[in-house]
């Protein structure tokens, strides 16, 4: 019974690690568009993730007006960039944590934003996640970022990513 539980756990994990990575970074659905509230302040603290990690299907968005309205304000918030390096080098948007993890499917790039994660738990701010397009690997990161104890109420995608930002004022080139 057990084992047939575990096999059953195993195979709906694999299914939505798969349906993940084959989305990629090109969506641009708004379902779930917030504006972030004020996080929980009792968010894990886990480092590494469990085997009863929670799959987000219900992800949180930000509108480019909103990060516009929020850097204008200097609203508190972390704004993570998951561009590749060439990308991120070619435009992006200003006060940004750099990755280059794009799209965070590998351990490799994972492992690129663990290096960040110290930095990302030592605060309760939202925290904005900027991708090419807004889609697979902002999820992506989303789950990671879940899955390493940060809480889902502080992660937000960038709604249509780096390529859907119109303020050209608030870009690093």
């Amino acid at each position: 019974m057990k084992k047939n539980i575990i096999s059953k756990s195993l195979v709906l994990a694999l299914t939505v690690s798969l349906t993940l990575v084959l989305s990629g970074c090109g969506s641009s659905s708004t379902t779930g568009q917030t504006t972030p509230t004020t996080p929980s302040s009792n968010a894990a603290t886990n480092s590494t993730p469990t085997a009863s990690s929670k799959v987000i299907t219900d992800f949180k968005y930000y509108t480019a007006d909103q990060l516009k309205q929020a850097i204008e304000k200097k609203t508190p918030l972390q704004i993570l960039d998951i561009q590749v390096e060439a990308e991120y080098k070619a435009h992006h948007i200003q006060g940004v944590i750099p990755t280059y993890a794009y799209p965070v499917k590998t351990d490799e790039d994972k492992a690129k934003i663990a290096k960040i994660l110290p930095e990302l738990k030592a605060s309760q701010e939202p925290i904005v996640i900027v991708c090419p397009k807004g889609g697979g690997g902002a999820k992506n990161t989303v789950q990671y970022l879940a899955d390493q104890g940060i809480s889902e109420s502080r992660l937000l995608i960038l709604e249509n990513g780096q390529a859907g930002w119109p303020y050209a004022e608030l870009l690093e080139k």
